[in-house]
């Protein structure tokens, strides 16, 4: 698996506990190798009007093209819209890489 191969996917929920269960969820099935959730302030336009509220970010670290398969894992998970985005890495560090090949080959 070269290094094109992997990506980052960017995920947000309503709080740490959906964004861990998710988490442990790709873990569990080999989807993802790490994830990484944090806290964030969520400003967004909902009905001609800005809203503010909390939210958590989850960033998972996955084969490319796997985000149907993470939204199948979230839709487990939660019902209501949320961003699902997958994010190409230019390049990664050879020590990641390998690291990474190395658990998702594992599978």
């Amino acid at each position: 698996m070269s290094r094109e191969a992997i990506a980052l996917y960017y995920l947000t929920f309503s709080s740490p506990e959906e964004a861990q269960a998710v988490a442990y969820d790709l873990l569990h099935q080999k989807i993802a190798v790490c994830t990484n959730w944090f806290p964030i302030t969520c400003a967004y336009l909902w009905e001609g009007e800005i809203q503010q509220e909390t939210e958590t970010v989850l960033i998972v670290k996955a084969r490319a093209g796997v985000r149907e398969t993470i939204e199948e894992v979230v839709r487990q998970h939660i019902d209501y819209t949320q961003f699902i985005g997958e994010i190409p890495l230019v390049s990664v560090n050879e020590a990641f890489a390998g690291w990474f090949c190395n658990e998702i080959l594992k599978g």
